[in-house]
């Protein structure tokens, strides 16, 4: 069977929001690309994620010229709680840092951009398997993959990897050539969506004598929650009731007398990790998101933090290919690995901070409790956690 070619400047493999993201930021600046997505589009756009953008996550959607609807629809929020039991904490990010997060759900995120691709005729090729990288450490990186019934082989100048934990661009990096971090936690989110009333109009991290929960939204009629579960536990061991029981015991009392519920629409069980690979480019292939990073979602940096990478690639890619000009790609994996391990770093501590652990001894728990008085009295541990959880500068 004949092989088919394709050739472009910027090869993207995988069709979420980095890989499209990236996409558009380079097609507005006059960079061609070809999108790599194994799976079909409906399905990409089924996936249930988080909806907390940072501020520098929505100046990258204005920028890339898809932010008109996240504006119009979106909830910008201008603080959240934290509570223990019935001690509940504002952060006021606005007062303590002058910038604010919107809730707006990754899917309309990835919505958006893939409206705006196709106005702009990128090319995205859907259910594409048998995906191999070749030649990535050298001038002329090809592509090799099935798609339709055929072998295809796209060349290019560059590759971004964005195709997630399980894809094929980080493995594609030698193990000699790269280092990995893991923390696996010994538990899992619980999460349920409902078309109900959100219990508050900001976020409530909830730590408590019956676990961590959490209280999110989508928009004023549909909620997000999220309760503690063992990793040994499956969503069928999990009734509506049950949930609704669970979060009931987490959350403050005052917010569950006033409190909507109903029947779920989607449950899922999401272990917690934190990972890191680096670096993040091996010879003209760079890696973006979840295929170089996984944050756990306690502080909302998983979509965020691939915004960021996408920042840092994009421009380096157009000075590369316009002007010739290595500069930013030799600094990229650096620049983002700054920002990345911070953001681990703050997503690790809140997660330590709102969960129960396995075998852990009494004085664990003093200890949360004394973390979540201390946010409660300390004006500079609450500004702390509002500059991170807006989002670092890029």
């Amino acid at each position: 069977m004949e092989t088919l070619s394709l050739k472009t400047q910027v090869a993207i493999i995988g069709g979420g929001p980095s890989g499209l993201l990236l996409s558009q930021l380079l097609n507005r600046s006059g960079v061609d690309t070809v999108i790599l997505e194994r799976t079909s589009r409906e399905r990409v756009l089924a996936r249930i994620r988080a909806g907390v953008l940072e501020s520098g996550t929505v100046t990258m959607l204005e920028e890339a010229g898809v932010a008109d609807r996240l504006h119009r629809e979106g909830h910008p929020h201008e603080g959240c709680w934290f509570s223990d039991d019935d001690l509940m904490v504002r952060i006021n990010f606005a007062e303590l840092t002058g910038k604010t997060v919107t809730v707006y759900g990754q899917t309309e995120v990835t919505r958006d951009l893939y409206a705006a691709q196709d106005v702009m005729g990128t090319t995205i090729l859907h259910e594409v398997s048998d995906v191999v990288i070749n030649n990535a450490d050298s001038a002329t990186p090809k592509i090799t993959f099935t798609h339709d019934g055929n072998t295809k082989q796209l060349s290019c100048d560059y590759i971004a990897g964005c195709d997630g934990f399980h894809g094929v661009s980080r493995r594609t990096i030698p193990d000699a050539k790269r280092k990995e971090f893991e923390r696996v936690y010994p538990f899992g989110w619980l999460g349920i969506l409902s078309r109900t009333r959100p219990a508050h109009e900001e976020l409530i991290y909830a730590n408590s004598s019956s676990g961590f929960a959490l209280a999110s939204m989508r928009n004023e009629n549909l909620s997000r929650y999220y309760v503690q579960v063992p990793l040994t536990d499956k969503v069928e061991d999990w009734s509506d009731d049950a949930f609704w029981t669970r979060l009931f015991a987490c959350l403050p009392s005052d917010v569950v007398k006033t409190m909507e519920t109903g029947p779920s629409i989607e449950k899922s069980i999401a272990p917690l990790r934190s990972f890191v690979s680096e670096p993040l480019r091996w010879g003209r292939l760079f890696l973006v998101g979840d295929a170089a990073h996984i944050v756990p979602p306690t502080g909302a940096k998983g979509l965020n933090l691939a915004v960021s990478d996408v920042f840092y690639l994009h421009q380096a890619l157009i000075y590369a290919v316009q002007k010739g000009d290595d500069s930013g790609i030799d600094a990229y994996s650096g620049r983002a690995m700054t920002r990345i391990w911070k953001s681990m770093r703050f997503s690790w501590q809140l997660t330590t901070m709102l969960h129960q652990f396995d075998g852990e001894d009494s004085f664990a728990g003093q200890m949360r409790k004394a973390a979540m008085l201390h946010l409660a009295q300390s004006d500079t541990a609450r500004k702390d956690l509002a500059e991170n959880y807006v989002g670092l500068p890029f």
